[in-house]
């Protein structure tokens, strides 16, 4: 299939998937206007990094749809809409309008979602092999619900790396720093024993002759690191166990029937249908 052909083929089976579910339909075209009119306002501002992320998150938006058109899976409703709810609440209010720094809870609450939801993808892809006919492994509940958490954590920590990256690189501080009043270093210790050695009630740091005003010591990430893996262990821990229960009592579970893809029936094939009508 010629590129051109191959284009409007996607093009076309992305418009029938979008239009699928009227519900996340509408949050995605409201969430769509709401980026394109933030992006209209940071270019009359001339702050073009941001203009970057809101293109970002435009095409962000689609991919639920992409994924679904692609793979031929089906993600159901109330998955679809949360994804498009968290893209909108990591892009344009938690890096635009700054919300990671006016409301402290911003990043964990959307740390903990993310653990949760990645648990949710990893189940689902095990549950469509699981389920496959072409596999003739049949894997326990309890194995699945560890695949699951296992994929969560593992996204989790290789995004924890990205962050540490952008910031080496880049100076970009997405490791956001903490401040505390008490540290304990071996690094402190006179006579290199290897001895943790503590201060307590730190009130201020000095660099370069200067004081920071912060009350208290700048811990560089490594706190906020540990709280986000954390509450990524608490959301990817929360779904095993109900993606566990799902599966031991099979569908009976609607919770988490509407956050487990599945693959699609041949009716809701759009990238065959397009394809189709195409030739």
């Amino acid at each position: 299939m010629k590129l051109g052909k191959r284009l409007r083929v996607m093009k076309r089976a992305l418009h029938m998937e979008l239009r699928e579910h009227r519900s996340s339909f509408i949050v995605y075209v409201v969430l769509r206007m709401l980026v394109i009119l933030m992006m209209i306002l940071q270019i009359f501002n001339q702050n073009y990094e941001n203009v970057f992320l809101c293109i970002l998150t435009l095409l962000l938006l689609v991919m639920p749809s992409f994924i679904q058109v692609r793979l031929k899976v089906e993600l159901p409703t109330p998955l679809e809409i949360t994804i498009l709810f968290f893209i909108f609440a990591a892009e344009i209010l938690g890096e635009i309008q700054s919300y990671y720094i006016r409301f402290p809870f911003w990043d964990t609450v959307l740390h903990t979602l993310n653990g949760f939801l990645m648990a949710a993808i990893g189940f689902a892809l095990v549950d469509i092999l699981n389920r496959s006919k072409k596999v003739s492994v049949q894997l326990s509940p309890a194995y699945m619900a560890v695949v699951a958490f296992c994929f969560s954590m593992t996204i989790g920590v290789i995004w924890e790396f990205f962050e540490f990256g952008m910031d080496m690189l880049f100076g970009l501080d997405m490791q956001k720093d903490t401040v505390v009043n008490r540290i304990h270093s071996v690094m402190l210790d006179p006579t290199n024993s290897n001895i943790p050695v503590g201060i307590t009630g730190i009130r201020d740091v000095i660099v370069n002759g200067k004081s920071l005003g912060l009350g208290g010591y700048l811990d560089i990430g490594l706190i906020d690191t540990m709280k986000d893996l954390l509450v990524n262990f608490a959301g990817a821990v929360v779904f095993s166990m109900i993606g566990y229960f799902y599966v031991k009592n099979r569908g009976k579970g609607k919770f988490a029937k509407g956050l487990i893809p599945r693959l699609k029936t041949k009716e809701a094939d759009f990238l065959e249908q397009a394809e189709e009508e195409e030739s």
